[in-house]
């Protein structure tokens, strides 16, 4: 049997966790089906977040397990992150920056040129 792709190329914790709330607010909503199957590639491929043991070994854990152990992150976690994205970035970036906030009233993740989440202060992309 082929080694699992994390095995082959660990995959970093961020990218992970990321998985899991996709997987877990598509759970919850109107794509069930497409969250089944994500699932599925998720624990086949071991790209769930690892749990370490108390000596500091990671073991694999399937979708439920990590549910289950992450009481705190609700269906809409990954929802609720991205509606505040753009407002802590238009308060971290200084009032006086070369490229002004997105426009009020507009809070949109799709943000291109100037309303982009990913300008810097100066206003380069990311």
């Amino acid at each position: 049997m082929a080694e699992p792709l994390s095995a082959q190329c660990p995959v970093p914790l961020a990218e992970s966790e990321l998985y899991f709330l996709i997987a877990r607010y598509l759970s919850a909503g109107s794509c069930r089906k497409a969250a089944q199957v994500l699932v599925q590639d998720l624990e086949q491929c071991q790209l769930l977040p690892k749990r370490l043991d108390w000596e500091g070994n990671e073991h694999s854990r399937s979708y439920q397990e990590l549910v289950l152990s992450s009481k705190h992150v609700a269906p809409d976690h990954l929802l609720q992150i991205c509606q505040r994205i753009g407002p802590i970035l238009d308060k971290e970036i200084p009032a006086g920056r070369e490229i002004p906030p997105s426009i009020s009233r507009v809070a949109s993740l799709f943000g291109a040129g100037r309303q982009s989440l990913l300008l810097t202060a100066k206003g380069n992309l990311i």
